[in-house]
């Protein structure tokens, strides 16, 4: 791996990494009891950290939030719900899956396993804690749609971890028969431009690009009828 692609690998991680500031509204709506509503459009359910919360951006600013913007320009009858939490870790998440499938989850988009990837917890580890976190969700919706967004390991970690830890999402994906966004970050980390000051966490233009990232993904299941 190149340096500037090492580089872009370390800054997905410390991402989704640090402390809750400005997405603290996030993480509160993330943890806060879900009241029931009639808003009768299909849920998504974006899960994740950091990078999902919107650290450091305004709420509305976050890729999520931008995903939800293109959803009602085109009259997609789809709500975004994020659900992203600080810190979170893949074994965190598969602790939390069960509260947030209390309410109605059409489209599950998994972001997570990027602090995995940074504490040097053992692939397999992340592996089994993803495919849990797949496995509830199915069972609990056999019908839903599941996204894996795709992270990467820091470079410090070894050759042979980097590679197991890359190996992962793919693997999942076929295994689970999931779409998947290889990289998440994609085009942003790394560019001093796309992030903001700390060097680590995108900016509102960033966080423009990875929606179009994922968007890439995401719009042919919304466009295919269900």
């Amino acid at each position: 791996m190149n340096a500037p692609m090492r580089f872009i690998c370390l800054v997905a991680l410390l991402a989704a990494c640090q402390p809750a500031t400005r997405e603290d509204s996030s993480n509160r709506a993330a943890n806060k009891p879900i009241a029931e509503d009639t808003d009768k459009r299909k849920v998504i359910l974006f899960f994740g950290n950091s990078l999902t919360a919107g650290f450091g951006v305004e709420p509305e600013e976050a890729f999520p939030a931008l995903i939800q913007q293109k959803i009602d320009s085109l009259g997609l009858p789809y709500r975004c719900v994020n659900a992203g939490l600080s810190g979170e870790t893949s074994a965190g998440g598969k602790a939390r899956i069960d509260w947030l499938l209390k309410q109605p989850v059409d489209i599950l988009v998994i972001e997570l396993g990027g602090n995995d990837g940074l504490r040097g917890i053992d692939p397999e580890e992340t592996r089994k804690n993803l495919q849990a976190i797949i496995d509830k969700a199915k069972a609990r919706y056999p019908h839903i749609t599941i996204v894996l967004a795709g992270m990467e390991a820091p470079p410090n970690m070894g050759q042979e971890y980097t590679r197991a830890f890359r190996r992962l999402y793919p693997e999942l994906a076929q295994a689970n028969q999931l779409s998947l966004i290889p990289f998440l970050l994609d085009k942003v980390g790394g560019e001093p431009s796309l992030n903001l000051p700390d060097g680590i966490h995108p900016t509102a233009q960033g966080h423009q690009i990875i929606a179009q990232t994922v968007w890439k993904t995401l719009y042919p299941i919304l466009a295919t009828p269900h």
